[in-house]
């Protein structure tokens, strides 16, 4: 997960091409994170955008990237009128990145009247609790930023089989986010002995166990594999039994509260090499926290800054004057809230929202195909996003910069 990372102004002409629609004015728009046209007939009602995301605790500033980024989306179709005789409105619930805590959100969502869809979550640990709860109320729901195979084809590997369908995510996957890292560490940095440490968690353990694989397929060899705990602080205990191995490489599976102090820490044990890990060290809060140059992080996507599709996104995101950056995640979920709103749009029509066209709205989303602003969008028979772009990034200056945009080849 990371440092910034859906669907631009401009862009969401596209998104939005199958609704747009005005009529004449009998409410006025604009509620909970809904702006509103005036001229917009939405006497039917509101119709409700939940979002699930850490929007407190250590991972705020992705999950307030992610909230901010699916109220432009809210904001923009309220402006365009794009769900016919509706307001839209944003309804965002806080995880604070705890299974638990995503479940009770989930429910709140799921019992609340006029719910169309929900950008939902950042973890791929709290989707596992989130996804029977909305798939059991037939909800749509879209990631911008879990990356867990197993969420789009089940925990045995061998035999892939869609747990929930309706659930979709428009990023990538880790079997493709790790063995990108392993090709450019070994393959392009030429490092050779790679110490491999995770946090435990769904993300982490299988963004490590696919970099595992590829890399030693490159002829690099793993010389150790240690376990930290989410909330630990001091890593002497790794840094320990890691530092006798000599690694000239240490990949990471885990996110930024962590991987920065624990950067810092090898660095000041005399193990100054680079740490890798994947989109969930990509933030400017792992440098903040210890993260040193020449450090790397893959992220989903390409550099959201670098891409044409985005520049609309990026400017209306500026122009909105939203405290929080849009992170690693916000095109992302700005792309994710547009395709519910599009998905919402098309089972409508110019009929009346009724909880039993859930379904219709999650036929519409895997129908779905159109640029966002993360680019081409559209999803596989699993709710996988088509596009697999990935971005290499590396800690240069006490900033990060991309050194590396492609697709995992084999």
């Amino acid at each position: 997960m990371r440092n910034q990372t859906v669907k631009a102004a401009a862009v969401v002409a596209a998104g939005l091409l199958l609704l747009s629609a005005c009529g004449t004015n009998k409410e006025e728009g604009g509620s909970e994170g809904g702006g509103g046209n005036q001229s917009c007939d939405v006497s039917k009602g509101t119709l409700t955008l939940g979002v699930i995301a850490p929007l407190s605790g250590e991972l705020s500033a992705l999950g307030k990237g992610i909230e901010n980024s699916a109220k432009l989306a809210v904001d923009q179709a309220n402006e365009k009128c794009a769900v016919k005789g509706y307001k839209l409105a944003l309804q965002a619930e806080d995880d604070q990145k705890t299974p638990q805590l995503g479940a009770q959100a989930a429910t709140k969502l799921a019992s609340t009247p006029n719910v169309v869809g929900v950008v939902s979550t950042l973890n791929s640990s709290v989707s596992q609790s989130v996804q029977p709860i909305l798939d059991g109320a037939g909800i749509l729901q879209i990631s911008p930023a879990n990356t867990a195979d197993s969420l789009t084809k089940g925990e045995d590997p061998n035999n892939p089989k869609r747990p929930y369908p309706t659930y979709f995510r428009t990023c990538t996957v880790d079997s493709l986010q790790g063995p990108f890292a392993a090709n450019y560490l070994i393959k392009k940095s030429g490092k050779k002995k790679i110490a491999i440490i995770t946090d435990g968690l769904t993300y982490g353990e299988g963004l490590a166990d696919s970099f595992t694989k590829q890399a030693e397929k490159n002829g690099a060899e793993i010389v150790t594999r240690q376990k930290i705990g989410e909330k630990d602080t001091d890593f002497s205990g790794v840094i320990a039994a890691v530092k006798p191995f000599a690694p000239d490489g240490i990949y990471y599976g885990g996110q930024y509260p962590q991987a920065g102090p624990l950067s810092k820490q090898f660095a000041g044990a005399g193990l100054s090499v680079p740490v890798m890990g994947g989109d969930g060290i990509f933030d400017p809060q792992f440098i903040a926290l210890g993260g040193k140059d020449g450090d790397l992080a893959t992220s989903v996507g390409a550099p959201t800054e670098e891409l044409e599709s985005a520049k609309a996104f990026v400017d209306a995101y500026n122009k909105a004057g939203y405290k929080e950056g849009f992170s690693a995640y916000g095109a992302f979920s700005y792309d994710a809230a547009n395709v519910i709103i599009a998905a919402v749009g098309k089972a409508i029509g110019d009929g009346e929202w009724a909880d039993d066209m859930r379904a219709d709205v999650v036929k519409a989303a895997q129908d779905y195909s159109g640029e966002g602003a993360t680019g081409e969008l559209a999803f596989d028979e699993n709710g996988d996003s088509t596009n697999t772009v990935l971005t290499v990034y590396q800690v240069t200056g006490g900033e990060w910069k991309s050194v590396e945009t492609g697709k995992f080849e084999g």
